[in-house]
């Protein structure tokens, strides 16, 4: 039997419901939360807020931002906003909206002395968008990015924190990376970690597989999709990105990961994938197109979400957060996914180099790289949701130049130790100063640290040339090293191994195909 939803019950329902999820209660307790599923025609969450509190005030705020690097503002799709003292007659809290996402609630009548440790924050929030960057309640399954949904206490974010699912659809299960102290309940240490898992409910396929001792789970909503082709491509992808990387670096309950794949026709999802601290969604047309994006993500389980800039950290969900390292967060990754496809076979060579002149082809063809350098790409990141920002007079990309920089500062390694340190050594390096430590570096500065720390040579010019500045890039020099070339053929770049190769230009090349070393 389903319960009615949330925001419409009566003064007795509350009490109970108060008594059920607080207990004793003070401002030290569990923030819970309590949402229900029970309007996927009008694509409601009903959402329940309690929160402990020992005077007779509290603010809450929605952020702005989450899973892009935009303003979009979640407040604009608020209902039926409201607070109570949760008393046996539900007194109602007096509301004063600060700003477009922050509100302050008091109490200025009476409420029960017994009753008094908690608000009840109630409210409604439209979501009908599909993609790994946005949410969705709908007939068809629920997928949540927490943070678009749930409010917050700002000075509070680090008390323990549960969200229970109600009112779910008969058939529907849920799947979240977070501990599951009971049925359709999850619990985080944090606001913070608990928004890092996405949730999905509905009626979806999964599978599962064991992996350097790590589990991973592998969730897919899809009318059609290949299991044994996602099963066996993402075996060699974690593989080889565990191996490369020393191991399993996830801390959620048994060093488990979940990747959420939404797989189906162009306009029923959106392509792309959004990384968190122990899983990944990803959206795609077919399974094959959720491979490559598979191995870029799940490479971020490094590269963003452990090895992260200062500028990142804490995440202030109220504003733009700017940070000069995207082009290695973002970039970098990309390479190491292209990496990853030609090193487990699930690329040819010459796919990967079709990659690389891509990369080089799309930079040529905008002529905002003469002004604007990967850093400024990086900091621009915030006007992407502007049409006329990504013509390309006006930007480049922090992906693909940075993609780009990755592979010549690879070759540049490689060249300066005589193929004995790639950027491969690099990664492993920041792991094991940031990521393991659980410090951050100092964006294009701190990269920069460790390369020359690791190829113990400058990298000043390179970096003022190519990353700060706006120089042309002289392509050939540095693929002459690996042996390989650019040539226009058609009007079309192309990246193509030299016709004689010096025994030193194959062992690099040789290097950079199979990730080792000298």
């Amino acid at each position: 039997m389903r319960a009615n939803p949330i925001g419409l019950h009566g003064p007795l329902f509350v009490s109970c419901l108060l008594g059920a999820l607080l207990g004793a209660g003070s401002a030290s307790a569990t923030i819970r939360y309590r949402v229900s599923l029970a309007e996927p025609a009008a694509h409601l969450f009903h959402v329940t807020m309690i929160i402990p509190v020992e005077g007779r005030d509290v603010t809450t705020a929605l952020p702005a931002w989450n899973t892009l690097y935009r303003i979009r503002d979640f407040s604009e799709r608020l209902q039926t906003l409201r607070g109570i003292c949760p008393a046996s007659t539900a007194v109602p809290l007096d509301k004063r909206q600060i700003d477009k996402d922050t509100w302050h609630f008091w109490l200025a009548g009476q409420c029960q002395p017994q009753d008094h440790n908690a608000f009840q924050i109630d409210y409604a929030i439209e979501w009908n968008d599909p993609g790994p960057f946005n949410s969705q309640l709908s007939a068809h399954h629920a997928f949540l990015n927490l943070a678009e949904i749930l409010m917050y206490v700002p000075e509070r974010r680090e008390e323990d924190v549960t969200v229970e699912f109600v009112d779910i659809p008969s058939g529907w299960r849920t799947i979240a990376e977070l501990t599951a102290p009971s049925a359709y309940t999850y619990a985080a240490a944090s606001y913070d970690q608990l928004v890092d898992a996405p949730v999905e409910a509905g009626q979806f396929d999964e599978m599962d597989f064991v992996q350097s001792g790590a589990h991973f789970r592998v969730v897919v909503d899809a009318r059609s999709w290949n299991r044994a082709l996602l099963a066996d491509a993402l075996g060699r992808i974690t593989q080889y990105q565990l191996e490369l990387m020393g191991g399993p670096p996830f801390d959620s309950p048994g060093k488990e990961y979940t990747f959420f794949f939404h797989i189906g026709p162009e306009g029923e999802v959106e392509g792309g994938g959004m990384e968190h601290r122990n899983s990944a969604a990803i959206s795609a047309v077919s399974t094959e197109a959720a491979i490559p994006i598979a191995a870029h993500e799940f490479f971020h389980v490094w590269n963003v979400k452990r090895i992260r800039p200062q500028s990142l950290e804490p995440v202030d969900y109220s504003k733009e957060q700017y940070t000069r390292a995207l082009w290695f967060a973002e970039g970098v990754t990309s390479l190491y996914a292209s990496l990853t496809l030609e090193r487990t076979g699930l690329w040819s060579k010459l796919r990967f180099y079709d990659d690389v002149a891509r990369q080089i082809g799309d930079l040529e063809s905008r002529p905002a790289r003469a002004w604007q350098s990967v850093e400024e790409s990086s900091l621009d990141a915030w006007l992407e949701k502007y049409d006329i920002y990504n013509l390309p007079d006006h930007s480049i990309s922090y992906y693909n130049k940075g993609q780009i920089v990755g592979v010549l500062l690879d070759l540049a390694i490689r060249d300066g130790t005589d193929n004995r340190k790639s950027l491969d050594d690099v990664l492993r390096q920041m792991n094991q100063e940031y990521g393991l430590n659980r410090r951050f570096y100092d964006d294009s500065a701190g990269v920069r640290a460790v390369i020359e720390e690791v190829s113990g040579q400058s990298f000043a010019d390179f970096f003022s040339r190519y990353v700060s500045g706006t120089e042309e890039i002289p392509y050939n020099r540095f693929l002459a090293v690996a042996g390989l070339e650019v040539k226009v053929v058609g009007g079309r770049v192309v990246v193509d191994e030299m016709a004689s190769p010096t025994d030193r230009q194959h062992r690099i090349l040789d290097g950079v195909l199979r990730g080792s070393t000298d």
